[in-house]
């Protein structure tokens, strides 16, 4: 076994050249397993994925060298993730970091600085409500109380109603809510959903949390906002190029709250997935078919390296 520091923008070149030789990869978020990276590991059977979304990962040219890819289960993540995303809320609304190192620095007398604002009563708007974000709607209405507005293409709006949420145009949702936490795919069509126009039609001191994909908002976009006080917080866990360093402009804004893509790490959560991926290495290197296979295709090619 062979571990691969392979964050950033390393190349798939280069990456190739780094797992050269091996039978599976397990994948983290980062970097990106393009076409130059399977053309460059003619061994490689299996790409698993260490988590539930695989949008780093082409899946065509996966598909092309004969490489299954597969993903964890949403439900392992559910709980994890939607419990991060109401931390995080709620880590930017009650100005949790910036009280905690005035304490730490010696400044108890300065605790007026740090009034926030409750959760409950106020309307928030999720952009996203499948596996996590229903989830999210669910621990918001019945938890605090929240008036829960939410928008998804793909969730019929009963199934939305049957969460708890009221659903409605994307427009309707950045115009009413408080708050605004994204669980959307990262696709064509919301890649900086979250942008000039979506923060000027948002409540001038709403909240924003993502904790989804970093590419879902336009970063320049959100940094203006902060700095102009029309967003009043902001908590991420994920930005555009991970890892962030410390000259990522989020950090140099007023009231935002940046951890490192870690909405999935809790021991319950990290065991299944752990779970779930050897279950992957062992039934493709039997011959088995794993489960949550995220490019059928191939079996339908015929072309699996290894058969």
């Amino acid at each position: 076994m062979k571990r691969v520091d392979g964050a950033g923008r390393i190349s798939g070149i280069e990456l190739g050249r780094m797992c050269r030789g091996a039978s599976v990869v397990v994948a983290s978020v980062s970097p990106r397993y393009d076409s130059d990276f399977f053309a460059r590991t003619m061994g490689l059977k299996l790409v698993s994925r260490h988590g539930i979304g695989f949008n780093n990962i082409d899946l065509d040219a996966a598909t092309h060298n004969g490489v299954i890819v597969t993903k964890v289960s949403g439900v392992v993540e559910r709980e994890a993730m939607a419990e991060s995303a109401v931390m995080l809320m709620l880590a930017a609304a009650r100005r949790t970091l910036p009280a905690d190192r005035a304490v730490r620095a010696g400044r108890w007398a300065e605790r007026p600085r740090f009034v926030g604002c409750e959760i409950g009563g106020k309307t928030v708007g999720v952009i996203g409500c499948g596996n996590i974000g229903s989830r999210v709607v669910e621990i918001l209405r019945k938890g605090f109380g929240a008036r829960v507005l939410a928008t998804d293409p793909n969730v019929p709006a009963s199934r939305i109603r049957r969460f708890g949420a009221l659903p409605c145009p994307l427009s309707r949702l950045l115009r009413e809510s408080d708050f605004i936490t994204l669980h959307a795919s990262l696709t064509a069509s919301s890649r900086g959903i979250v942008g000039r126009r979506a923060l000027g039609l948002m409540k001038p001191g709403a909240i924003l949390v993502n904790n989804a994909r970093g590419e879902l908002l336009d970063e320049k976009a959100v940094v203006r906002a902060l700095r102009s006080g029309r967003l009043a917080g902001l908590g991420v866990d994920v930005v555009a190029c991970e890892p962030a360093g410390k000259s990522h402009a989020f950090l140099r804004c007023p009231n935002t709250v940046v951890v490192p893509h870690i909405g999935a790490y809790t021991v319950e959560s990290l065991r299944e997935m752990g779970v779930k991926v050897l279950n992957d290495v062992e039934d493709v290197l039997s011959g088995r078919r794993p489960r949550e296979v995220v490019n059928p295709a191939v079996f339908i090619r015929g072309k699996r390296r290894g058969k």
